[in-house]
């Protein structure tokens, strides 16, 4: 069993900047590949970004790309979503998720074993 812990959300105006932190328990972290999910009111659950064992592949959602960016600290078992130029669109819950026994990002969220409990990004216009 993996714990994940989300923290950063809030409150920000159009054109702000948030970053997202995941922290894992166990000593498995640099095993998993890490991604990072939201939701919206009324939507589904959706893509946003994953990062590889090392870090070294990411791959991110056309809706984010350029604006979003995904990275990991193995050593703090903590992956990382810095959200910058936001737009109200980008208002929904935000959850990390582990991919346990794979290196290859995925974009399906039932790829993904466990979830955190989600921390809420709200942007205003």
């Amino acid at each position: 069993q993996v714990q994940l812990v989300e923290s950063g959300g809030g409150l920000v105006q159009a054109g702000g900047s948030l970053r997202l932190s995941c922290a894992a328990s166990g000593r498995a972290f640099s095993t998993y590949v890490m991604g990072w999910f939201r939701q919206a009111p009324g939507k589904e659950r959706e893509f946003v970004a994953a990062i590889s064992l090392s870090g070294g592949i990411t791959d991110y959602a056309d809706s984010v790309k350029g604006r979003f960016t995904i990275s990991r600290d193995n050593a703090k078992n903590t992956v990382y979503l810095q959200l910058n130029s936001l737009k109200p669109e980008d208002t929904a819950v935000y959850y990390c998720a582990v991919l346990r026994g794979g290196w290859l990002t995925r974009r399906a969220w039932s790829a993904y074993n466990y979830w955190g409990q989600g921390t809420q990004v709200t942007v205003s216009s």
